[in-house]
């Protein structure tokens, strides 16, 4: 390996690239790929994301790739791109996904579209600028300092793309499953989702796991007029309101005992202390009241289990009739820490329900074939990983970063942690108000501008020995 250059220089070359417009010139070209996964008729986008852009770029740093098809037989594609510099040398594993959510064009306010860049003050609206394709593309190009300024890594890298990741990551666990020496690593360091806030970088170590199922109440077949039956057949839509506020309190506490996690580690708990949520401009209003009595707003979304009604029907909302309707149907979640028991969630709901005098309340699941299963997962607070991934942001941002335990909402973490069995730390480039699922996506050009030295300093470090681990 080069001694030459220096981790000032690798991070002077990472903010020229974008100060120069390189990372827009990129990311808009990335941008324009419609890689909507999960519209069935994007497949040729999605291969040519990677066949185009992905895979010479990383060929034009040396890397060896390797693009896999979705082992269910449909969806997206999956690439590994790997630099190996010496059996000797500790082994990290990257990530990013291609696609994005539905563009939803005709819905945008801002920008010039989902497909195409446009720069508003501090804002770069597009669709992927925020989740994932700007956050990937940020790594990439520190990548490449590194690369440019000391002549190598120092270590072994290895990336995955994945491009159905908006679609539930179906058929990613396979994947990994069936090539377990192709993804092996010595720790998994991501980026995806949001920082605590824009101007606090952030260290993320784990996610919630997500338990989604629709609750029915189907009682006959038909309507009947509400002034004739009223009163005298039961009402679907009311029954099944009783039996939600059976499970959640009217400020949102579960009230199912076997839905809760465990004590809160102590570990946990220090990583937490003082953090405050400051989502950004546009974010909504936190609602300190509503949740779990007794926690911080961190606590709740990052160390405790959140139940949601995320969609209701009854009858025909858009255009009401005078009948009560025979049916009833809510779709609800369940975000959930890890230690909850996840496989006794449906079926303490089960019983939580028969014993509440609601067992014509039916409970529904997605099939097989669209769940992906995320688990809670998290890498502890106190891993040498963590600790030295934290001291190289420090060193580079001179303050300490938001360490997180877990991310409020579910990726597909427990595939490192639990399967590939690694260390696994997420450095959130984005921020909660970015509109990543909705029109106007966007990311802020501040906050990419910050993360392009912290993610060139921990790769300099990391291949400069500085990593415990690593030797």
């Amino acid at each position: 390996m080069s001694n030459s250059g220096t981790r000032e220089g690798a991070i002077a070359r990472s903010l020229d690239y974008f100060d120069n417009g390189t990372f827009e010139t990129e990311l808009a070209k990335r941008v324009s790929y419609r890689t909507e996964s999960q519209k069935p008729d994007t497949l040729t986008a999605l291969h040519s994301y990677l066949d185009d852009d992905i895979i010479p770029a990383f060929e034009a740093m040396g890397f060896v790739c390797r693009k896999y098809d979705n082992p269910r037989g449909t969806g997206g594609p999956f690439l590994l791109a790997t630099l190996h510099e010496g059996d000797g040398l500790p082994t990290v594993l990257g990530y990013g996904h291609g696609d994005v959510i539905i563009g939803l064009e005709d819905q945008w306010t801002k920008g010039k579209g989902a497909w195409e860049v446009a720069q508003d003050g501090d804002r770069l609206y597009g669709r992927g600028t925020a989740d994932n394709k700007g956050q990937h593309t940020i790594n990439m190009a520190a990548t490449r300092s590194v690369l440019q300024e000391r002549g190598a890594l120092g270590y072994n890298a290895k990336f995955l793309i994945e491009m159905g990741e908006e679609n539930g990551s179906l058929g990613l666990r396979e994947l990994l499953d069936q090539n377990r020496d192709d993804f092996s690593a010595d720790v998994f360091i991501g980026s995806d989702g949001p920082r605590m806030s824009p101007s606090q970088p952030t260290l993320t170590l784990g996610a919630r796991g997500a338990e989604n199922f629709d609750l029915f109440v189907n009682l006959r077949d038909g309507g009947h007029h509400s002034g004739n039956w009223g009163g005298l057949i039961a009402d679907p839509a009311t029954i099944l309101a009783h039996a939600i506020a059976s499970i959640v309190g009217p400020t949102g506490q579960i009230k199912i005992a076997d839905w809760l996690p465990p004590p809160t580690p102590s570990s946990v708990k220090d990583a937490l202390k003082g953090l405050v949520i400051e989502a950004g401009p546009g974010a909504p209003e936190i609602d300190p009241d509503w949740g779990e009595p007794g926690l911080t707003p961190a606590e709740k979304v990052y160390s405790w289990n959140s139940f949601a009604v995320l969609a209701m029907k009854s009858g025909n909302p858009e255009s009401p009739v005078n009948a009560i309707s025979p049916w009833a149907k809510a779709h609800c979640q369940l975000r959930y820490f890890a230690g909850t028991d996840a496989a006794n969630i449906i079926p303490a709901l089960r019983k939580h329900l028969d014993e509440h005098g609601f067992g014509m309340v039916e409970i529904g699941r997605p099939p097989p074939e669209n769940a992906a299963g995320f688990a809670a997962s998290r890498t502890e607070p106190d891993h040498p990983w963590v600790s030295c991934v934290r001291a190289s942001m420090e060193r580079t941002i001179g303050a300490a970063p938001a360490v997180i335990p877990s991310m409020g909402g579910s990726i597909c973490n427990d595939l490192f942690t639990d399967l590939l069995g690694l260390p696994a730390i997420w450095i959130p480039h984005s921020y909660a108000a970015c509109s990543q699922h909705a029109p106007d996506e966007h990311i802020l050009m501040s906050v990419t501008r910050s993360a392009l030295p912290i993610m060139t300093g921990l790769y300099w470090d990391i291949g400069a020995g500085e990593i415990p681990e690593a030797t």
